[in-house]
């Protein structure tokens, strides 16, 4: 029975992991935010209250009675340090991103010649057409 210790007290908790104030659980619940206080004071809850309670915070009653504060911080830590490299492959970047940029803007300039080159043909070849009727 150790992992019902305090079910208001994982409660309390959990609501909170979810970013949820006692005010809207105690909306969703359609009870005062005193009695979800109360709630979250007492050491057990009833299990038909429990699944309401369960339900307004999108968990199961089990979640609820399993919580264990040091299982989440555990998990937590071991997202972090997977992220921060421990396990994680690190990818470098095998060009420099400026070349890049600087290979895109003396190409876009050459197509920029090319169609200023063949606008100033097209004036020319009309301009003899004009002239020669």
């Amino acid at each position: 029975m150790a992992e019902n210790i305090h079910i208001g007290r994982k409660v309390a908790r959990l609501r909170e992991l979810r970013g949820i104030k006692q005010e809207i659980l105690a909306e969703s619940l359609g009870i005062s935010q005193q009695a979800v206080s109360k709630l979250e004071q007492s050491e057990s809850i009833e299990e038909t209250t429990l699944a309401r309670i369960a339900k307004a915070l999108n968990i199961t009653p089990d979640l609820i009675k399993n919580f264990n504060e040091e299982s989440v911080i555990t998990n937590i830590q071991n997202i972090y340090d997977n992220a921060t490299g421990t396990n994680s492959n690190n990818y470098n970047c095998t060009f420099n991103p400026l070349d890049e940029y600087r290979n895109e803007v003396k190409e876009n300039k050459k197509l920029y010649e090319a169609l200023l080159k063949e606008k100033d043909e097209k004036i020319a070849l009309l301009n003899k057409l004009l002239n020669t009727k």
